[in-house]
């Protein structure tokens, strides 16, 4: 079903957190649906508004590391794309690449840091490892795959982060292909690599495109059967994600993409929470028939997280209609 910009301005453009019936806070989204010839299924907000893509624009970045030569299973290759939670299956994954690429972890410029989830975090601490370290960083899969590009084309390691580099340029050049519209000047993301730019509606036409273009099959089938490496499925991204049968991707500040047989969907917080970008993503599948019931159901929490108050439920996260 086919929803017009003015039908969904009244749907989906704002959620509150409610306590206990008092709605304390206001969150605005900014959404767009494609179907897969590209036309406007769902759009609210200004779509044109540029921002970064932080690790949303993950998927492209992998295919220059395919492009480059690594060679990566389908395990790797989901972790390349990952903002993984730090688990131990995600590390191992991470040090794989590396091994097989003749490395260790010594080799990464990610910031040193902690898990990301605070369950991976106690579990490493049981375990009696170290922190921070740089592997621990949700980043460290697509670097690992970087590097593992460089060794397979004689690519500088030093370097492999900056603008210039073979790497880099590539990237940028899949990156503007694959969205329609120019990713520079980059900025820098949290992990040092470069941050490409581009708005709601570049984002989607790249993940429509990312679904309809065979180039990026191996990256697909990797993300849609180890949704689970991508994001732990603890996470509401993560568990949209083994329930969508498609990619899926979450990035800082609120930012959520996905696609699924050339349909795209991003979603894009303005304040920069992810739970209500994949709030929104929800009601935006939803209201296109692209959510089915039993997922729909599935997924209630991540529709409406619960606001707590004194470790109990005592609101929730609401869609706020005009």
């Amino acid at each position: 079903r086919r929803c017009g910009r003015a039908s969904l301005a009244q749907l989906a453009v704002r959620f509150s957190r409610v306590r206990s019936g008092l709605a304390e806070t206001s969150h605005e989204v900014i959404a767009l649906a494609l179907d897969s010839d590209g036309n406007e299924l769902f759009a609210s907000g200004d779509i044109d508004r540029p921002f970064f893509y932080r690790s949303a624009i993950k998927p492209f970045q992998s295919l220059a590391t395919l492009r480059a030569g690594a060679e990566l299973s389908d395990e790797q290759l989901a972790v390349s794309t990952a903002s993984h939670g730090g688990f131990p299956v995600h590390l191992a994954i991470v040090q794989s690449i590396l091994a097989d690429a003749g490395l260790t972890t010594a080799s990464l410029q990610t910031p040193l840091d902690v898990p990301l989830n605070p369950r991976a975090r106690s579990i490493q601490e049981q375990l009696g490892r170290s922190m921070p370290q740089r592997v621990f960083h949700n980043c460290s899969g697509k670097h690992a795959g970087w590097l593992a590009a460089c060794i397979a084309s004689g690519w500088d390691l030093e370097t492999y982060l900056a603008d210039d580099h073979p790497l880099q340029r590539s990237i940028s050049e899949i990156v503007a292909e694959s969205t329609r519209a120019d990713p520079t000047p980059t900025g820098i993301d949290g992990c040092g690599a470069p941050a490409p730019r581009g708005s709601v509606k570049s984002l989607a036409t790249g993940f429509r495109t990312l679904t309809t273009d065979p180039a990026f099959d191996r990256i697909v089938v990797a993300m849609e059967r180890f949704g689970a490496l991508v994001a732990d499925n603890l996470r509401p991204d993560g568990r949209f994600g083994v329930n969508w049968g498609g990619p899926s991707k979450v990035g800082a500040e609120g930012v959520f993409a996905s696609s699924r047989h050339g349909v795209a969907i991003v979603t894009k917080s303005l304040d920069g929470s992810p739970d209500v970008a994949v709030a929104a993503h929800l009601e935006v599948a939803r209201r296109i028939g692209a959510l089915p019931r039993g997922t729909q159901e599935w997924l209630t929490r991540e529709a409406h997280p619960p606001v707590l108050g004194g470790g109990l439920p005592v609101g929730s996260l609401e869609l706020v209609e005009a």
